[in-house]
């Protein structure tokens, strides 16, 4: 239990901004859309 306290403490000083967070999530949506893959990890088949 202390561990995971001292983590939450730890999680909470080094958090990211919402801003940084929300260009990164839309970064990796863009590169998933580029390579065809869904949202389970697999690669579109080809039409």
């Amino acid at each position: 239990m202390k561990a995971l306290h001292r983590y939450l403490r730890w999680r909470n000083a080094n958090a990211r901004h919402p801003d940084v967070l929300a260009a990164q999530r839309k970064e990796r949506a863009r590169i998933r859309g580029e390579k065809g893959i869904r949202w389970g990890g697999r690669h579109r088949l080809a039409a």
